[in-house]
């Protein structure tokens, strides 16, 4: 299996640049998320390294060989390059049944006989879809279509798998089952997944690195808990968690290598990193993740209950505190009265200092309410 390297590729119509620049080492049998918004370029991305897509310029590389570059006028075609494509509306054979469907590519490929049988055999036992064999996909449903098309993608045995948003057309419960199936499919078969997705929860469940960008940009490339915990600026800590980090303006006064004053809404703290770090300004973002405002009749904070928000096994409680409105996420089902009065604390070591100007990262710590 290949490691693929993007290295300065950039898509561009006339003026409207839809990739700028982007370098990206994908590493072999990983599960790579491309993650973000309509627009950001994540799908362009895809085609590109799949051979859908010519880039502008760049380089794009498995292992040692050139797919694409644009100094050295290479461009190696999608059929060439030993990949599969997941789409979003699976794409089936309405006319053939699944054991037709999945058979399909490998008889385009001239496979022996005998090969085919073997491997559809296979793929129907690892996708537990034998029962389904000879059905057409009108009688199956979204589900089952679903692991139908990643049988017949996988049938080839190709080096990378690619799917642009394979679960968007499916409801809820049975998502959260094919994301389940996904991660185990990803583990068994040992293959390079690349995943294009604007749903965050897929990109922190099923990655082993998201990929976010915005407007062709790359904003972070990382683990899911690094860019959930540690985002590397303001546009990636705000997409990135449900309910959103809370970003409150604060202004910023440096006491030591790692400390400084903080005043915002109306309070005075102290916020303490475990590293030395540096303020360019006075003036920065605080970022608080929800779980870190908990709850409590002997919290420093006072605000009102702006909505309660139950949802079985925890409870959002919007807390209006000056003319901010916070999140705060409460483990079980609890219930306020509209403007009632609330106390609650800021914990934990994860509270986050970003440059106002710049939007990037500061400093991780905790703070201490004075």
């Amino acid at each position: 299996m290949p490691s693929i390297t993007l290295t300065n590729v950039t898509k561009q119509w006339g003026k409207f640049i839809g990739v700028n620049n982007l370098n990206l080492e994908i590493d072999d049998g990983s599960f790579i998320t491309l993650l973000g918004s309509s627009g950001c370029g994540k799908t362009t991305t895809l085609r590109m390294i799949a051979g859908l897509e010519t880039p502008t310029r760049g380089e794009i590389r498995f292992n040692d060989k050139i797919m694409f570059s644009s100094e050295r006028n290479i461009n190696v075609p999608a059929a060439k390059r030993e990949v599969g494509f997941l789409f979003q509306n699976y794409a089936l054979w309405p006319h053939m049944t699944v054991t037709q469907n999945i058979a399909f590519g490998l008889e385009t490929l001239k496979w022996k006989k005998n090969d085919i049988n073997a491997r559809v055999a296979e793929m129907l036992k690892t996708l537990k879809i034998e029962q389904f064999a000879d059905r057409y996909p009108a009688e199956l449903s979204g589900g089952q279509q679903q692991r139908v098309a990643i049988a017949r993608t996988l049938a080839p045995k190709p080096r990378v798998l690619f799917m642009d948003e394979p679960l968007s057309n499916l409801d809820a419960k049975l998502r959260g089952e094919m994301r389940t199936e996904l991660k185990r499919l990803h583990k068994d078969m040992g293959s390079t997944f690349v995943y294009v997705t604007h749903d965050q929860l897929e990109a922190m469940t099923l990655s082993t690195k998201i990929c976010l960008m915005n407007e062709g940009v790359l904003q972070q490339y990382a683990p899911p808990l690094t860019v959930y915990n540690n985002p590397a600026n303001l546009f990636v800590a705000d997409f990135v968690g449900n309910p959103a980090m809370n970003i409150v303006e604060a202004k910023a006064k440096k006491l030591a290598d790692n400390m400084a004053e903080l005043e915002f809404l109306g309070y005075k703290a102290v916020f303490q990193s475990n590293e030395s770090f540096d303020l360019r300004s006075g003036n920065i973002s605080l970022g608080i993740r929800p779980e870190f405002l908990p709850i409590s009749e002997h919290g420093d904070l006072e605000g009102q209950a702006y909505s309660t928000l139950p949802a079985g096994m925890e409870t959002t409680v919007k807390i209006k505190i000056s003319d901010t409105i916070l999140s705060s996420v409460v483990f079980g089902a609890i219930d306020y009265e509209t403007d009632a009065k609330i106390r609650f604390s800021i914990t934990g070591a994860g509270i986050l200092l970003f440059d106002q100007n710049s939007g990037l990262l500061i400093a991780s710590g905790r703070i201490s309410i004075q």
